[in-house]
């Protein structure tokens, strides 16, 4: 991906603003046109269909593989089914590209929000917005409100909890590097360790097979897990938000990225005319509320 260029220490004399915005590598836009992030310690000029991105025309989105329901469909990012990837295409037109100039990469989970320059222009994949995670790359703003949850075997002792403290005394399991383990750890605080999984498959596979009591996954997640891939499983229940702001699920850029305040600025336009909440009901529709553990 391109960086943001150095700033100039000294103004050139006689220099246009032409010559200057040649400089930043963008076409001169009026200021109040130029979108910002909160800190206002970048600005980049949103030119619809022309922005800094890794390739000039081009958009490339990234996401992990396998990529699974109710996200997208048949493992398929590209052909725009599936709640993410119909976000991402939205975002995609809101920025000036049709989905011929969108091209997808894979790009494992962790390794979206590890510290280190990224070559995707942004990624989509159940990352949820979090400080730690601010440290190493940028998020846009968030474009789905999620919670966590707990899936168990019809039946288990397990399946029997009604409050965060039925799961203390019970194996555990999530994938590593998500929420759903923080919500292990910091939340239930359970009295034997976590098993750590690289994939949700892992953790649904330990799950069919008894080597935990439950897993945690987002809501949506859960969902299709007990309604297509273990249905002899069942939805435990659903965590509460922790702390005054819901849990959001953010698309992830480099840090530091000059698309971040347009990606960001897209995200908010989806939700402002509603068609976020289209795409969640189309998508997202069978995951109905689910129990609360207190």
């Amino acid at each position: 991906m391109h960086l943001a260029p150095r700033v100039l220490r000294r103004a050139v004399a006689g220099a246009t603003v032409a010559f200057l915005a040649t400089a930043v590598g963008c076409a001169p836009q009026p200021e109040e046109k130029a979108a910002s992030t909160p800190s206002g310690s970048r600005a980049s000029a949103c030119v619809k269909g022309k922005l800094a991105t890794g390739t000039s025309g081009k958009l490339t989105i990234a996401t992990d593989e396998p990529a699974y329901e109710p996200w997208f469909k048949d493992g398929k990012p590209s052909d725009g089914k599936g709640f993410e990837s119909a976000v991402a295409y939205a975002v995609a037109r809101q920025l000036g590209y049709d989905k011929s100039a969108v091209v997808w990469q894979s790009v494992p989970f962790n390794k979206a929000f590890a510290p280190g320059a990224k070559t995707f222009d942004f990624d989509i994949n159940q990352v949820s917005i979090s400080d730690e995670r601010k440290k190493a790359v940028d998020f846009s703003s968030g474009y789905y409100d999620v919670r966590q949850a707990v899936v168990a075997l019809k039946g288990s002792k397990a399946a029997r909890a009604k409050t965060v403290a039925d799961l203390k005394g019970l194996k555990l399991g999530a994938q590593v590097g998500t929420t759903s383990l923080d919500y292990i750890d910091d939340v239930v605080k359970p009295t034997r360790d976590a098993a750590v999984y690289a994939k949700n498959d892992q953790a649904k596979s330990a799950l069919k097979n008894g080597q935990v009591d439950a897993i945690v996954v987002d809501l949506p997640t859960a969902f299709y897990i007990t309604a297509a891939e273990v249905t002899d499983a069942e939805i435990v229940g659903q965590f509460e938000n922790q702390g005054a702001a819901p849990e959001q699920f953010g698309l992830v850029l480099d840090k530091g990225s000059a698309l971040t305040p347009c990606v960001t600025a897209a995200v908010d336009a989806l939700r402002e005319n509603g068609a976020l909440a289209k795409l969640e009901q189309q998508w997202l529709s069978d995951a109905v509320d689910a129990p609360v553990l207190k």
